[in-house]
């Protein structure tokens, strides 16, 4: 299983319906081009999904925490990383969270500018203790 191939998938999903505003049949087609096994593939369909379910609820937490940019003057890839990232931690509270945060990093660091590490990290680690604190409290 190959969880990481699954998240790159879903974060090219996204970016599609976001910056080309394609419709979900062409990001399903980017899916199905991709040779995952079945469980990496219906992961990546849940993340594109519930990303694209819950974008209004996943913003907020990126604004609130993203200090220096208002979420429109984002690098489309990174605000396409932190939805994936934000939406995982959400739907996944199982998944240890500095897991979730180095694979949205590595993402980043492929995909967008050496910067985008940092600003990822951080604003990840932000939201992550935002949704530790509301479970909690």
């Amino acid at each position: 299983m190959s969880r990481s191939a699954a998240r790159k998938t879903a974060l090219q999903m996204i970016f599609q319906m976001d910056v080309g505003k394609n419709e979900w049949e062409m990001a399903l087609h980017t899916l199905e081009e991709k040779d995952l096994a079945e469980e990496d593939a219906a992961f990546a369909l849940h993340l594109a999904e519930g990303v694209q379910k819950k974008q209004a609820e996943i913003d907020p937490y990126i604004q609130k925490e993203s200090t220096q940019w208002s979420i429109d003057r984002m690098a489309n890839v990174d605000k396409s990383i932190l939805r994936l990232a934000v939406y995982e931690l959400m739907a996944y509270p199982d998944t240890a969270k500095n897991i979730i945060i180095n694979e949205a990093i590595e993402l980043a660091k492929t995909f967008s500018t050496a910067e985008s590490g940092a600003f990822v990290n951080g604003v990840l680690d932000k939201i992550a203790k935002d949704l530790s604190e509301e479970k909690i409290g």
